[in-house]
């Protein structure tokens, strides 16, 4: 993409009109590349990196954030000859984006899609703590001290798995409902945690990951993120 005046750059990322975007410049709350930026200075939104208030905002037009609904059933792979059903049929048209981390073949709900590597990186990986939130319909009673346990921490056979938060939230038809959120995504974690304190899941979604929810979305729909919540991932990240 060619070079462009920053205020360019910055009202086309939506992050505020022309006008608005040269007041954010003059009152020195724009930075490129680590410097303070002035009017009239000229980016690259393709390698240059842009700042508002300290924190990193995504202006190359090449990089795009989805959400999509997953499908119980479908496998969180681009192309897997041993899967019935993979993400190649509920993938956007235009640039080519690959999956945030995963989510079980038998879980559906919330999955980021996105070609921004370094922010998929940091959503991704544990070590930046960012939440995800699960709804499970479990069979069993989730009384306190099985609640307390998620929060406590379950011994695993791969170690001690910890919910950040957890409590119950409903029941319907005999069953119950159950919120877990947590920082890191072990294989079948939650399943595993939920089995383990006496409460066997039936039905797994994801509802949320940082500050993107599913919300109201259909199994199988696709969303671009708004750019007040990709703004919002960057400053979860830590970006």
């Amino acid at each position: 993409m060619a070079i462009e005046r920053l205020q360019r750059t910055l009202a086309r990322a939506g992050l505020s009109s022309r006008r608005g975007s040269e007041e954010l410049i003059r009152a020195g709350r724009v930075e490129v590349n680590g410097r303070p930026a002035s009017l009239g200075d000229k980016v690259d939104p393709e390698q240059d990196e842009v700042r508002v208030d300290g924190r990193r905002v995504s202006v190359d037009p090449g990089l795009r954030y989805v959400a999509l609904h997953k499908p119980k059933g479908v496998t969180t792979t681009m192309r897997d000859r041993h899967a019935e059903r993979d993400l190649r049929d509920y993938l956007p048209e235009g640039p080519r984006v690959f999956p945030v981390g995963r989510l079980d073949r038998d879980t559906e709900g919330l999955l980021l899609l996105t070609n921004d590597g370094d922010l998929a990186h940091r959503l991704a990986h544990p070590r930046h703590g960012v939440e995800k939130e699960y709804l499970a319909e479990v069979d069993g009673s989730p009384t306190p001290a099985r609640i307390g346990k998620l929060r406590r921490g379950v011994e695993l056979d791969d170690g001690v798995a910890k919910a950040v938060d957890a409590r119950s939230v409903g029941r319907a038809g005999g069953r119950f409902a159950v919120r877990v959120v947590m920082t890191e995504g072990r294989k079948r974690e939650v399943r595993r945690m939920l089995e383990a304190v006496g409460l066997p899941v039936r039905r797994l979604i994801r509802t949320r990951v940082g500050p993107v929810r599913l919300g109201r979305m259909k199994a199988g729909e696709l969303r671009d993120l708004s750019h007040d919540e990709v703004r919002d991932l960057y400053r979860t990240a830590g970006f």
